[in-house]
């Protein structure tokens, strides 16, 4: 009988010891701009689970990537470390090394290291392997996310546009047959099978530029690759297994703290939606897979609250960067027709994928970085709404750290900051400066934009040559007030020379020290 009120203080306690770490799910989308969802403004297109789950929670207007391209993004945002400090970090083929130091803390490790269990289900496209010799895709792929504090992987290896066309689980090729083996490569052509640019006539879906090596259900692709029949995936189900596999890891997981890494295909090229979404949308096939990415973030919502812990899981919705239209197939996603390119993107469909801003991906104008962030946490953000805090992907590495009671190592994460008040809207400040990479660097400072020109000072990109493309820097300084123009449309650096010297110096000074975060 004594030990009865200890007993009881005890249970009495879980929920307070349930609600200090909470289970984190973050979607990341591929390819989608700040204009692509409804709730951020779209009417061709309808994202009604996106919109539930702004409703609920916060809605940032100034959230952004690093990068322009999907490669740095995923870097920075795992590292807390701005991509361009390290070489090599630029868009990867598909049979690259792991780019991460398996040594170094990430997004995944801090939240292991609190006690969660930790899930990647999605594109990965960060490398695999040591790099010491060339990839084996029938061995297993070490290192890889399960080094990096993953428990579990089940990755799309790179992009579903590159060899191979296969999912990894876990460092093995799932579903391969060891008499059917692997073979890719980069630098020329192997084995039999018919390519985009030999066999034009076998595409069900065919190509402006590029993407013309070897085919794979009916989609040519960039790389050639042989053998692994039975492994390779099957574009119009990929969104059903990687939501069927999310799914899975929650209910798995629901009696214990997790961290859900979910970093959709959609909606990347090629762009092929499953038939229950195909001309659903008012914006053509693009609009369609962004239907079906919402679909995914519903089938993600309905398991937590199934699982019962859908209000003490902290859910964030963002994408990798900007948008992009003719990215090589020719999927109807074209610019309208006549519309001067240096004005935001419209469509041929009135859809305006990037909302007000200027650019889109591989660019360094707003719209290269600036795309949607949602937070939803009801057991901690307790007034819905907006927030226009300047805040990057590349400071949740520290927020975790924060959010489960740790100290980041010296020497770790030398780009990102604590913007757990901001995250929560408990504040309405994240951080005052921001790089962004867009071939060359660019500079944010409250609402003044620096674009330095002259050469390009990223180490490691250049915007790929396609008209339809947004232009890198010119040759002259680029100063925007996004207050007042957010379309940068008028360079207001020569009537402001102390400015642009000003922003010229920080980004120097950022870039030359080796880390932007106080105390690193």
């Amino acid at each position: 009988m004594p030990r009865l009120p200890s007993l009881l203080a005890l249970i009495l306690a879980l929920p307070a010891l349930a609600a200090d770490k909470p289970n984190v799910v973050l979607i990341y989308a591929d390819d989608i701009g700040y204009g692509d969802l409804s709730c951020y403004g779209a009417t061709k297109v309808k994202t009604p689970h996106l919109d539930k789950l702004a409703a609920a929670g916060l809605r940032f207007t100034d959230a952004h990537t690093t990068s322009g391209t999907c490669t740095p993004s995923r870097y920075s945002m795992l590292t807390g470390e701005y991509a361009w400090r390290k070489k090599g970090t630029g868009i990867l083929p598909g049979d690259a090394a792991l780019i991460i130091d398996p040594k170094k803390p990430t997004l995944a490790s801090t939240f292991k290291a609190a006690g969660y269990a930790t899930a990647i289900v999605g594109k990965w496209h960060l490398g695999l392997g040591d790099g010491r010799e060339k990839l084996d895709w029938n061995k297993e792929l070490t290192p890889g996310p399960n080094q990096l504090g993953f428990d579990q992987s089940f990755i799309i290896p790179a992009t579903v546009d590159r060899v191979p066309c296969v999912y990894v689980e876990n460092g093995k090729v799932a579903n391969l047959d060891p008499a059917d083996p692997i073979t890719v490569s980069y630098q020329y052509k192997v084995g039999s099978e018919p390519t985009g640019k030999e066999n034009p006539d076998q595409l069900k879906v065919k190509l402006t530029h590029g993407h013309d090596m070897t085919i794979v259900n009916g989609i040519s692709r960039i790389g050639w690759m042989t053998g692994g029949k039975t492994a390779r995936w099957v574009d119009e189900d990929i969104a059903d297994v990687l939501a069927k596999r999310a799914v899975s890891f929650i209910e798995s997981n629901k009696d214990k703290p997790f961290f859900l890494f979910v970093p959709t295909h959609d909606v990347h090229v090629p762009r092929i939606p499953h038939a229950r979404f195909a001309g659903t949308s008012q914006a053509g096939t693009r609009g369609d897979v962004i239907h079906q990415l919402d679909w995914q973030v519903g089938q993600v919502m309905e398991a937590l609250y199934r699982a019962g812990v859908a209000d003490n899981t902290l859910v964030m919705f963002s994408s990798d960067n900007g948008p992009v239209l003719d990215d090589g197939y020719n999927d109807t996603a074209k610019l309208k027709e006549g519309h001067p390119p240096h004005l935001p993107m419209v469509d041929r469909f009135g859809h305006t994928p990037a909302g007000p801003w200027r650019g889109g991906k591989y660019s360094p104008f707003e719209a290269g970085t600036r795309v949607p962030l949602i937070a939803r946490w009801p057991a901690r953000i307790k007034t819905p709404g907006t927030s226009a805090a300047l805040i990057s992907q590349v400071d949740l590495l520290h927020t975790a750290a924060a959010m489960t009671g740790q100290t980041l190592p010296a020497g770790v994460a030398p780009d990102s900051f604590n913007v757990l008040p901001a995250l929560t809207g408990e504040s309405q400040v994240a951080r005052d400066v921001l790089i962004e990479q867009g071939g060359p660097l660019a500079i944010r400072k409250g609402n003044w934009k620096l674009i330095p020109g002259g050469p390009a000072n990223n180490p490691n990109a250049r915007p790929p040559a396609n008209p339809n493309r947004n232009p890198a820097a010119a040759p002259k300084p680029q100063l925007y007030d996004l207050d007042k123009d957010p379309g940068e449309t008028t360079n207001l650096a020569d009537a402001n020379p102390d400015k642009v010297k000003e922003l010229r110096d920080l980004l120097t000074q950022i870039r030359d020290a080796g880390s932007s975060r106080p105390g690193f």
